[in-house]
């Protein structure tokens, strides 16, 4: 069943709709600069952007401070060489983000296996009893992760692994028919929203119309405009 708490109720509602923009830059990246990311924010705001994605503590807290009044999805992107998951990956990231101001929590809650050896999707339930007050966003990349994030108590799901997991590697177009299953199955539990290959604002649209409450965009956000 979908969250009944008040005050996460009124922030994933207030997304309803709408475009999320993923502001992410490594230092690595040609584009990286301090407040590249704080520009990233301010820019999506000012197009009508419902809400951001971030990844690290340190960027979180910066976009928050900068646009307080969309709602966070944070996430920590940190790599192990024994395992495919690496976003948010452990509680100790959890609390870093939550920490630096995101209300949302965004985990790998896929079936790969952790470097602790555990399936991914184990992570939400301890999420759920350490910071109750946070919402949890699952990043799945199939029909049946969807199931089992929401029946370990995930708030929101999003297809956004589809493509990068070993089973579902090198795919580059969404799919819409398991997309609009996860819809249709799981609308009345928890909040379903579309992110990943996603390129244009027609496809932004079909999803919003298979059900989408929401759709998350990163690098497509130049070419996007408000759903």
């Amino acid at each position: 069943m979908k969250t009944t708490d008040a005050r996460k109720k009124a922030i994933l509602e207030s997304m309803k709709g709408g475009l999320i923009v993923s502001c992410q830059v490594q230092k690595d990246d040609p584009i990286y600069t301090e407040d590249m990311v704080v520009k990233m924010a301010e820019a999506a705001r000012w197009g009508g952007a419902v809400g951001i994605r971030a990844n690290s503590p340190e960027q979180i807290k910066k976009i928050k401070e900068a646009v307080p009044e969309l709602p966070m999805i944070g996430l920590w992107k940190v790599w192990h060489d024994d395992t495919d998951v690496f976003i948010t990956p452990t509680i100790k990231e959890v609390r870093a983000i939550w920490e630096a101001g995101a209300e949302i929590i965004a985990l790998d809650c896929t079936a790969q296996i952790t470097h602790e050896g555990k399936p991914a999707w184990d992570l939400i339930k301890q999420v759920k009893q350490e910071i109750p007050e946070a919402i949890v966003f699952a990043d799945v990349s199939n029909y049946e992760e969807a199931r089992r994030a929401i029946e370990n108590g995930a708030d929101i799901v999003a297809p956004t692994l589809y493509g990068y997991t070993k089973e579902t590697a090198h795919i580059e177009e969404p799919d819409m028919r398991m997309f609009a299953k996860m819809c249709k199955d799981f609308q009345d539990e928890a909040y379903v929203m579309m992110e990943g290959h996603i390129y244009t604002p027609e496809d932004a649209m079909k999803c919003i119309f298979l059900g989408a409450h929401s759709v998350v965009v990163g690098s497509a956000a130049p070419s996007h405009v408000r759903i």
